[in-house]
């Protein structure tokens, strides 16, 4: 089976000037990367700068189409590099729209949108007729982080240091304590960056499940059943925070992920993982990425699985 890196970034060129590393413009560059990782697939989203949460509505409504047809032509000809169509999570009405104009074209493999940062909360009544067309279509939702609205982690590179792996935690906490992962089963959500401050945090919230904390809903399932619904890739840099996370969401729930071509990513994701062994690094970058994605695996898995 083809190895899979489930988090990398283009940009598409749009009316504006570029933003971020040159490769990023680059979808030969990226195919390079695949060479020398031996990776035969990337998952390919735009980058944060491109989720331009600021925007009303009608703004944001051409802005995306804009943002979503603009990767289809930069990664065509490129097949091996397989792209996610971004969906504007702060405003609800517009990200169904959008999603029911991209549903039928199969280059999509699915879908991603800006974790916490000037998003909807995840829980919210407003996002069900989205998540029920998802779960309905078997479609998969990559959650990246976008920009903190905190100004206090302006300094010392903060807002990505800790503000991202914060906003990652903040829209798993709505998806769990706003019941919709366990409302909605078929849902597959991936979050990047190894599930952000997630893991060091999940038994916190069990226990403000467990005594009842003002606030903390009857849930259907408890946070450590539903956080384990989730994937999440490899990139967190340090092994006892991978062996953290597969005790949090379980070793079939682990992919790997190199956010090319951010200096914050790696380029080599499997070392990330090797400390586990052969079979767990097979099994994250080929049925685990394949699961995560809603493919059928297309040969048994000889390694233990």
């Amino acid at each position: 089976m083809p190895g899979i890196d489930l988090h990398t970034h283009l940009a598409p060129r749009v009316d504006e000037p570029p933003v971020g590393p040159p490769a990023l413009y680059r979808p030969d560059l990226l195919e390079e990367y695949l060479d020398e990782a031996d990776l035969d697939e990337a998952i390919v989203t735009v980058p944060p700068p491109f989720f331009r949460q600021d925007l009303d509505e009608p703004e944001a409504r051409t802005w995306v189409r804009s943002v979503n047809d603009g990767l289809l032509q930069a990664r065509h000809g490129h097949d091996r590099l397989t792209p996610l169509a971004y969906l504007p999570l702060e405003h609800p009405e517009l990200a169904l729209a959008e999603y029911e104009r991209v549903r039928d074209d199969a280059t999509w493999a699915g879908l991603t949108g800006a974790a916490g940062g000037g998003s909807y909360s995840l829980a919210a009544p407003e996002l069900a007729p989205l998540w029920r067309a998802l779960e309905d279509d078997g479609r998969m939702l990559l959650l990246h982080p976008g920009a903190t609205p905190d100004p206090r982690l302006n300094p010392f590179y903060l807002a990505n240091l800790l503000g991202n792996p914060g906003e990652t935690a903040l829209a798993a906490a709505q998806l769990v304590f706003g019941d919709v992962l366990a409302l909605h089963p078929g849902l597959r959500f991936v979050l990047v960056h190894c599930g952000g401050l997630l893991p060091a945090v999940v038994g916190r919230w069990q226990r403000g499940a467990d005594t009842h904390r003002p606030g903390v809903p009857d849930l259907s399932e408890s946070p450590r059943e539903s956080v384990r619904r989730f994937y999440v890739d490899c990139l967190a840099h340090d092994p006892a925070v991978v062996d953290l996370a597969v005790t949090t969401f379980g070793e079939d729930r682990i992919v790997l992920g190199s956010d090319w071509p951010f200096p914050m990513g790696t380029r080599d994701p499997r070392a990330l993982v090797a400390h586990r062994g052969e079979d767990f690094v097979h099994r994250a970058e080929t049925h685990t990425a394949q699961a995560a994605l809603g493919r059928r695996a297309t040969q048994p898995c000889l390694s233990p699985c």
